[in-house]
């Protein structure tokens, strides 16, 4: 099944990765667009690379809504390090 002809909903025309869509059939039966936001990473530990466990992964202007609380962890270098340091 190869591509089909779609017009975007927003002003930006090209297909990029910060454009993606997802094509869907409408009551009516036209083809319409659903945009589809990136997938967030998880803050990883600047040593290991782990994932930062209790810090959710969410895009950056997430971070912005949420609360200082929910950004870190009540650790030593909590946020910023990885838990099992000896």
């Amino acid at each position: 099944m190869g591509e089909k002809r779609i017009t975007y909903r927003r002003r930006h025309s090209y297909r990029t990765k910060s454009n993606k869509v997802k094509i869907l059939k409408t009551p009516g039966g036209r083809l319409g667009v659903q945009y589809i936001s990136k997938l967030a990473k998880a803050p990883r530990c600047g040593d290991c690379k782990t994932k930062i466990l209790g810090v959710p992964a969410l895009r950056p202007k997430e971070y912005m809504r949420i609360s200082k609380r929910q950004k870190t962890v009540s650790r030593a270098y909590g946020g910023a390090r990885w838990a099992p340091r000896g």
